[in-house]
């Protein structure tokens, strides 16, 4: 994802806040989870009341389908034209419209956030005995505001309230839809430096903690590579089942020539920082379009278009089906409420369908 254009939460807005890194001390002792009505609260927000069960037995993630592994997914975004997080939403017809088509190509879906379309997903796989599997989003955003020195300034009590409905919400569908539902992500992009909704590592390690405590799924946290690669990295990925990484070649500035071997090289040193840990792609693509201004304009050095999405789609995959690593391209569908107003803003034209859901040249043929 774009660091100037990261989802937006699908029940409120937010604004952006800087959060200053806050040292965390882990707990590895057994112990019992905070009961909902104390996380609702707030209590020991300061600390991690969630403990973490000792011994650490990390649950595989095993996307199967008839015994057999579902292969390469994708990331779902459901908001056609006229549709955002915030409203209106697409109907339960749309949906299925969707995920018939998706269940064309793919058999593994990524979402972001719990709370809104993921219950309907869920349900019309289920309802529709659909051959898809999904790994379940929870959107985590800032709760507070803090100075350099770790003084709070300001608290947003209506996002913690919805961090918390979001944990609520995932915990019941992960609980409810134990054959569509294969894992759970906690937080998209929040320990990443240029990302606007850094949250604490207390904050994370909390949740991750409270998901693994009360499902049986494995339990993660998706983030850029450019955090991974971080030693502050470590607390984090002793806490998840296994590492789900985003790497972007053309955010990080490589033609397309060189895309495939970038983001093979970013995978193989991600895993070199965190042996022993299952490592997941979360996130890859090629745009088909970028706006000439601003922060795209900068960073981005590769030529995008369906021909180039088409070569770099063709040969990553080629890679992903021979050597059987667990991916998330990015993503289904162009979603056009991205990004800002002008019609080429990058983060509009990472669909492999367009948002009239007609297929771009990478779908001429199937892989």
């Amino acid at each position: 994802m774009s660091p100037a254009n990261p989802p937006i939460h699908p029940t409120i807005t937010f604004r952006s806040v800087l959060i200053s890194g806050v040292a965390v001390c882990l707990s590895l002792t057994a112990g019992c989870a905070v009961p909902a009505r104390q996380m609702a609260t707030g209590a020991g927000r300061d600390s991690l009341t969630i403990q973490r069960q000792a011994p650490f037995v990390r649950r595989a993630f095993d996307a199967a389908l008839h015994g057999k592994s579902v292969g390469i997914g994708i990331a779902y975004g459901p908001h056609r034209d006229g549709q955002a997080p915030w409203g209106p939403h697409p109907s339960r017809a749309q949906i299925r419209e969707d995920l018939r088509l998706i269940a064309q190509h793919w058999n593994l879906i990524r979402m972001y956030g719990a709370v809104g379309n993921a219950e309907t997903v869920l349900s019309v796989i289920r309802e529709d005995r659909l051959p898809i599997r999904v790994l379940l989003g929870v959107w985590l955003a800032p709760e507070e505001k803090r100075d350099s020195s770790g003084t709070l300034i300001e608290s947003f009590p209506a996002i913690a309230q919805g961090n918390h409905a979001e944990i609520e919400t995932a915990v019941r569908l992960a609980n409810t839809y134990r054959e569509q539902c294969v894992g759970i992500s906690a937080g998209n992009e929040t320990q990443v430096s240029w990302s606007d909704h850094v949250i604490p590592q207390r904050l994370l390690i909390r949740s991750i903690r409270t998901l693994r405590a009360r499902t049986r799924v494995p339990v993660t946290t998706a983030d850029d590579y450019n955090f991974w690669n971080k030693p502050e990295s470590q607390a984090i990925s002793h806490e998840v089942d296994f590492v789900l990484m985003h790497a972007h070649p053309l955010w990080n500035g490589i033609t397309r020539e060189h895309a495939v071997e970038w983001t093979v090289g970013t995978f193989e040193a991600i895993q070199l920082e965190h042996p022993g840990i299952p490592v997941l792609i979360g996130e890859t693509g090629w745009a088909t379009a970028r706006h000439n201004e601003g922060e795209q304009a900068r960073l981005i050095r590769g030529a995008v278009g369906e021909a180039e999405q088409k070569v770099f789609h063709d040969a990553f995959v080629a890679w992903v089906q021979k050597t059987r690593t667990p991916t998330f391209l990015f993503e289904a569908f162009d979603e056009n409420w991205k990004g800002g107003s002008h019609p080429d803003e990058v983060e509009k034209h990472w669909g492999l369908y367009r948002a009239d859901r007609t297929p771009k040249l990478a779908l001429t043929r199937e892989h």
